[in-house]
């Protein structure tokens, strides 16, 4: 990219009090202000559309809007999305747009990582049924020391995650679509080796991007072929897992436990059965904090405007052919 001004539009327009539906989503009218912050220390202005050539897209679930504000406005020649996971506006087709976009992958991985440890241990030490049972239960726990631990997905998330289990000595496998060996790992593995690790798994990992071919990546057929004290960590997206199989598989004692940060649907319905099983622990997709979301997204945003205007190519450029 050659060396430009850096003129960037923020949307929507803050509405003051206004929120997201998680725990983590920081407050819009201050979520602007900070981007606000975050442009001018990268050495950009905030403008109105109609004079932008970057935009922060701070719309959820709206890409028919994203794509409208680019065919009125040719001349935003960069969008930058707040989330890491874009699946929703890959499948809309808003990608083959000339921009180029980028997202947040890679900046949440270090407090994601941290929860998906806690999950795995939680799972492990049957935490979620002690802290359920009005009565003393005694249960006898398992260490994570010496497990196997197969993580789906060689991203950020992934490779804090690594680094985080060295101390526990785990014989260590990602998973993931580019053959680059994950640094830490014992190996590295393509998708097609998922069938033969998953009998030697002890627990399951996923932290990996939501496309058409992982969704689902996990369904019946996968989770008989893990062993029955085997357990699962989902803090990627729901749809990785298929829930009715999930079910099936606790039910039929097929997984010892879940952690799940994410679900399908999302939210979870009241009544539904994995509120009610012990095994299951489900922390709402909060893996993060709205804090640390804001900080490492003003991060994002005033060290890719510093790349825009010096023509270098930017952090977390979304890849139109894989969606992520």
């Amino acid at each position: 990219m050659n060396a430009v001004e850096a003129r960037i539009a923020i949307a929507p327009t803050a509405e003051p009090g206004t929120t997201g539906e998680r725990a983590n989503d920081p407050n819009l009218e201050r979520l602007r202000s900070n981007i606000e912050e975050a442009v001018s220390r990268g050495g950009g202005a905030v403008v109105p559309l109609a004079e932008a050539n970057g935009l922060v897209w701070l719309i959820p679930g709206r890409p028919d809007l994203l794509q409208q504000a680019l065919d009125s406005h040719p001349g935003v020649a960069w969008v930058q999305f707040p989330w890491a996971g874009v699946e929703k506006f890959a499948a809309s087709g808003v990608f083959r747009h000339p921009a180029v976009f980028t997202c947040a992958k890679r900046s949440f991985a270090s407090q994601v990582s941290e929860h998906a440890l806690m999950l795995i241990l939680t799972c492990l030490r049957s935490v979620a049924r002690q802290a359920r049972a009005p009565h003393w239960l005694p249960v006898d726990p398992r260490s994570l020391h010496g497990r196997s631990v197969t993580i789906l997905g060689g991203g950020g998330i992934a490779e804090e995650l690594v680094r985080l289990l060295q101390p526990f000595n785990c014989h260590i496998r990602v998973i993931r679509r580019r053959p680059d060996k994950v640094e830490g790992a014992d190996e590295t593995l393509p998708p097609s080796a998922l069938a033969a690790t998953l009998p030697g798994t002890d627990v399951l990992v996923l932290a990996l991007a939501l496309t058409a071919e992982t969704t689902h990546i996990v369904g019946a057929a996968e989770l008989a072929l893990l062993p029955a004290h085997a357990v699962i960590v989902n803090v990627a997206r729901g749809a990785h897992i298929h829930t009715e199989a999930l079910v099936e598989a606790l039910d039929a004692g097929k997984i010892s436990a879940v952690g799940l940060d994410v679900t399908d649907p999302e939210p979870l319905p009241e009544g539904h059965p994995l509120w009610g099983d012990s095994r299951a622990l489900i922390t709402s997709h909060c893996a993060d904090s709205a804090d640390y979301v804001m900080r490492m997204l003003c991060k994002r945003v005033e060290h890719n405007v510093r790349l825009l205007r010096d023509g270098l190519p930017l952090e977390g450029v979304v890849d139109p052919a894989t969606g992520y």
